[in-house]
């Protein structure tokens, strides 16, 4: 994965949604604006935004996905994939309770090593989301959540 184009990462994406069956979609524009994808998660539309990038995403980032996001029906939700993941100020500068999940590479990396379905990682950080009301939490602290401790990012 990490020796992957940037101009592939997108179609990477895609194909990691489609061995999950979450009917991903290509990339499309609308006016004024660039979505990277979007998928079916259950009944669930989520947005796309992803960045290969070796450098951890920024609040504004985030920020103008959410406002992308925000723009949309009110059950829309988004996924922010950032291969270079998330600093904690940014993360606390982004905020809580908001309709974005996030998810970094070495996320990614580590459901393929554990051959983890890319639907239940996310289906894990939506249910984290939904308890915390964090945007970010680590797959691995995913998993310590089970032994009933979770690591707020």
């Amino acid at each position: 994965m990490r020796d992957l184009p940037p101009h592939e990462y997108e179609r990477f994406l895609k194909d990691l949604c489609d061995s999950s069956k979450l009917q991903a979609r290509s990339p499309f524009f609308l006016i004024g604006e660039q979505i990277n994808g979007s998928f079916q998660l259950g009944h669930k539309t989520y947005l796309v935004e992803a960045k290969w990038v070796r450098d951890s995403i920024g609040a504004a980032e985030l920020h103008t996905f959410y406002g992308k996001l925000d723009q949309k029906s009110a059950w829309a939700r988004g996924l922010f994939i950032s291969h270079g993941g998330f600093t904690q100020d940014d993360l606390q500068a982004f905020g809580r309770s908001r309709k974005v999940i996030c998810m970094s590479g070495e996320d990614i990396y580590k459901a393929l090593g554990q051959r983890m379905p890319i639907a239940e990682v996310i289906d894990l950080k939506v249910g984290a989301a939904a308890e915390t009301g964090a945007a970010f939490v680590l797959l691995d602290d995913l998993f310590r959540k089970q032994s009933g401790t979770i690591r707020l990012v």
